[in-house]
């Protein structure tokens, strides 16, 4: 009987011994298993976003930004045309400085650049009343006389063929041609108020 029970205790020992080692390998296989990679969805992502983004087609220019580019390189616009107001511009001089004039929109103005448009015009003008400078065009121009307080740097049709060029005030009944902008008063005095004056008015086509 004592062997027996040595037997069945001997048993049962080795059957415990082995159970624990199964846990332990299960528990070490656990352990030293790697995790799963979950790198190739992390990167996957930023990398599907960036391809979105390099696809994505730039904004078109703005029509503001377009005219600023177009002023600047002198380029044409999508018609193919270049500014007709900046073409048909007419340049002005006193005795060979130039000056920037901002012509009126109307009739005698269009008569003006007609005349101008095969050749210069050179007019030479007189001094007169202590304001302004005045001569014949040597043509008639479509006038539409008003009473017209004028300053420095206007430019006035007087009966229908004289041209005047102001660099002081006068009261009168004129048409009105244009105003010199790049000149102030003083600048206009020193123009013409030293004596009589040559003005050169050319097409801003040539």
């Amino acid at each position: 009987m004592r062997r027996v029970a040595l037997a069945v205790v001997v048993a049962a020992l080795s059957f415990s011994i082995m159970g624990c080692s199964g846990s332990t390998s299960d528990t070490m296989t656990s352990e030293t298993s790697p995790a799963p990679d979950a790198t190739t969805e992390a990167e996957a992502l930023p990398e599907s976003e960036s391809k979105e983004e390099a696809e994505v087609a730039p904004e078109p220019e703005t029509e503001a930004e377009a005219e600023a580019h177009e002023a600047l390189t002198g380029q044409q616009g999508d018609d193919g045309k270049t500014s007709e107001m900046e073409a048909d511009t007419m340049k002005m001089s006193i005795d060979g400085t130039d000056v920037i004039v901002e012509w009126e929109d109307n009739q005698a103005v269009a008569d003006l650049q007609a005349l101008v448009a095969d050749a210069p015009l050179t007019v030479d003008l007189s001094m007169y009343g202590g304001f302004e400078q005045v001569e014949p065009l040597g043509a008639y121009l479509t006038s539409n006389d008003a009473q017209t307080v004028t300053s420095a740097g206007d430019i006035v049709l007087y009966a229908s063929n004289q041209i005047v060029v102001f660099y002081g005030s006068n009261s009168w009944a004129y048409t009105r041609l244009g105003h010199i902008t790049s000149q102030s008063a003083e600048g206009m005095a020193e123009l013409l108020g030293k004596g009589d004056v040559s003005i050169t008015i050319t097409s801003g086509r040539e």
